[in-house]
């Protein structure tokens, strides 16, 4: 199950990047299952990693490469994750590192990887290293669709965006895509996540686009409360345009955020839209905080209840179990008697109590819609934030009980 049709967009070719993709057969034989991306000479990536301290070796590996060198190949498997391996997880993505390099005549530290898959077993590395020839032979700028299918886990589609925008007379591509459908909680940008750009941008300005607008986006998002040991979030700029380069105080700058951080959101609405077993997407919108932490607080309660999110699956508008999410968020002195909480344009919650004019059949119209907004007003500041969730249905339990069989 899935919310909205996901289908893919055409994608704009991003000059400068080319991507291969080929079957290594790690889980399931015959499955494509690795991708290779190969960027242009001078291109500058910048990116986000997991807060998980039993972070994957190739988030290790990623982190200190990409300190080390500009990269010219980013390599990813699915099926398996090499987190919890130890110094052999460490060995093993060097081996991989190094023979993608050999093959392509770079370094090895211009070489990151990323994977994705079960914890805990040891990565089938000849398979991948045997896979790699084919993966660099048919690379093409125009295999962004095969590579969104071939970084999937127990994603039920493949999850890309891509726009073209007007820069100063130049025009410019942007795509990308994602994977992820459980083990989803924000503390960084939780699935794997890559977006391309041809436009030049100087060092400083693309990490400071990744990290704002990894926050603003895969930030904000929750499918389960569980944060994965293998996040990562990759903008890379290949500098392939004719424009001149942008930086932080460029005029080109502010649009061109804008235009990224549309991808973004694409990107990290179509996992929740995704989510395992996922019904409904929800949006939770908390104003009048004090502060941001305690916006999030409030919404992040509420987007993790079992009870809340279980309501949403069965579309019942018992608007108890949300009025009890905010109230145990751990906001001091919360003032219950003058916080307002509607479901979609139907006020549940207000002067401490139900809504004089609520009805059950109001909020049953809201909750048999496919797509909710959860609308908390706290009436003690001028702070809001919004975070996407989805429902928690049977299919989130049958995928989770199955998901090594």
């Amino acid at each position: 199950m899935a919310v909205g049709p996901g289908t893919l967009p055409e994608f704009f070719p991003v000059a400068g990047v080319r991507l291969g993709v080929a079957s290594a057969g790690i889980k399931k034989p015959g499955r494509r299952d690795l991708v290779v991306f190969e960027l242009a000479p001078g291109s500058r990536v910048a990116g986000l990693f997991t807060r998980n301290r039993f972070c994957a070796a190739p988030v290790t590996l990623s982190r200190q490469h990409l300190a080390e060198k500009a990269p010219r190949y980013l390599l990813i498997n699915t099926g398996n994750a090499n987190a919890g391996t130890g110094r052999r997880g460490m060995e093993d993505a060097i081996a991989c590192c190094e023979a993608l390099a050999k093959q392509a005549g770079v370094s090895t530290a211009e070489v990151l990887p990323f994977s994705t898959g079960v914890i805990g077993e040891p990565l089938p590395v000849q398979k991948i290293v045997n896979a790699l020839p084919d993966a660099l032979a048919n690379t093409a700028d125009n295999h962004w669709a095969e590579a969104a299918s071939g970084i999937m886990t127990t994603d039920t589609r493949p999850k890309g965006a891509s726009r073209q925008i007007d820069l100063g007379g130049h025009t410019i591509a942007i795509s990308g895509i994602s994977k992820g459908a459980g083990m989803i909680r924000p503390n960084m940008a939780t699935m794997l996540g890559f977006i391309a750009t041809d436009a030049r941008i100087a060092p400083d300005a693309l990490q400071v686009l990744a990290s704002e607008l990894g926050e603003q986006s895969f930030n904000r998002i929750t499918i389960d409360g569980d944060t994965s040991t293998n996040d990562a979030c990759m903008l890379i700029a290949s500098g392939q345009y004719s424009g001149p380069e942008i930086t932080l105080d460029s005029p080109h700058l502010p649009p061109l955020q804008e235009a990224l951080k549309e991808i973004y959101m694409d990107l990290a609405h179509a996992i929740v839209r995704d989510g395992e077993g996922a019904t409904k997407f929800v949006t939770i919108r908390v104003t009048g905080a004090r502060t941001r932490q305690e916006a999030l607080d409030v919404a992040y309660t509420v987007a993790h209840s079992p009870l809340v999110k279980t309501a949403l699956f069965a579309s019942d508008p018992n608007w108890g179990r949300i009025l009890a999410a905010v109230g145990r968020a751990g906001i001091e002195d919360l003032d219950v008697n003058v916080l307002e909480i509607h479901l979609g344009d139907v006020c549940l919650v207000r002067d401490g109590g139900r809504a004089e004019d609520y009805s059950e059949e109001r909020g049953q119209a809201v909750m048999d819609q496919e797509e909710i907004t959860i609308a908390i007003d706290l009436k003690r500041g001028e702070v809001s934030e919004t975070v996407w969730t989805c429902d928690f249905s049977h299919d989130y339990v049958s995928i989770n009980a199955d998901y090594r069989s």
